[in-house]
């Protein structure tokens, strides 16, 4: 007897398929991958059900899934991925067990397990999907992966307990998986809390050094302040004064140029150097501390 012979539009989807991993692999044009898988989820349909071939609806559309999911995260657009599958199954229970498991892979492979959080909770504890041969090795992959990575200890006990669908040594096999966490996950944030305690010690003592040189600093600057000012105090203002208005009278109203205006401007010049004698003699410079 013949095999039987694919339907027209599974043939199509088988066919896209074909070129799609072809892409992927041989050629590595992973945008053209994904084009080819689009356009044989596309042709499938809504629809999951099994077709007469060799291979059924679903399972084709399972593999376009697959390899799109694979050429999406080649391009870096791993952040599409569950958006992009979840346009085609409309529902996270729907998901096909080997997709569930390579979004969980990949999200986790990322640091993004958070994504998959409320989907792998959906798809566990839907009544259809437990009677499936990969629930066990999934609810595992979704503890190891998602659950505790994330510190969700309680919830990962409460599913576990609450599954029936596993025997009591596996069972009693995953709780102590999570106990082991849960203390490893205690064990780092005692340590986490230490270093960040003597971070904070170094930067107070490293701020205390800091404060105490800065208030030298304005002491010192205090001091000098009190010595100019105190300087300043024994100028002999009249004659500075007396210096400014003749400065005023040279500069403005006599010409420098002009042969009667010499002795003056000598007679200034000798007025100016006392005043400086006068400013800068010993006397009035700040006393020297060693």
């Amino acid at each position: 007897s013949e095999p039987p012979a694919w339907p027209p539009v599974s043939a199509q989807a088988a066919s896209l398929l074909e070129e799609a991993a072809d892409l992927l692999v041989l050629h590595r044009d992973f945008a053209a991958a994904v084009e080819r898988c689009e356009a044989g989820c596309d042709s499938l349909g809504p629809g999951t059900g099994t077709g007469p071939g060799p291979e059924s609806s679903a399972e084709v559309k399972c593999s376009l899934c697959v390899v799109g999911i694979q050429a999406l995260a080649e391009m870096n657009r791993w952040r599409e991925v569950l958006s992009w599958v979840l346009q085609y199954y409309h529902v996270p229970e729907h998901l096909p067990p080997k997709v569930l498991e390579l979004c969980i892979l990949l999200y986790s492979k990322v640091r993004e397990p958070q994504v998959m959080l409320e989907v792998g909770s959906s798809w566990l504890r839907d009544q259809t999907n437990k009677s499936l041969p990969e629930y066990g090795s999934l609810l595992e992959l979704y503890l190891l992966h998602v659950l505790l990575p994330l510190g969700r200890f309680e919830g990962a006990e409460e599913l576990v307990r609450s599954c029936g669908v596993i025997d009591s040594e596996r069972q009693l096999a995953f709780l102590g998986a999570i106990c082991e966490s849960r203390c490893q996950w205690t064990q780092r944030e005692e340590m986490l809390s230490a270093a960040e305690e003597q971070q904070d010690a170094a930067t107070e003592t490293v701020l205390g050094a800091l404060s105490q040189k800065l208030l030298t600093l304005l002491t010192l600057l205090r001091r000098a302040l009190r010595s100019v000012s105190s300087h300043f105090y024994l100028l002999p203002y009249k004659k500075m004064l007396l210096a400014t208005f003749l400065l005023y009278l040279v500069v403005v109203r006599l010409d420098p140029a002009s042969p009667t205006s010499l002795p003056f401007i000598y007679k200034l010049v000798q007025l100016f150097r006392q005043a400086w004698a006068a400013v800068f003699s010993p006397i009035h410079r700040p006393p020297i501390q060693d």
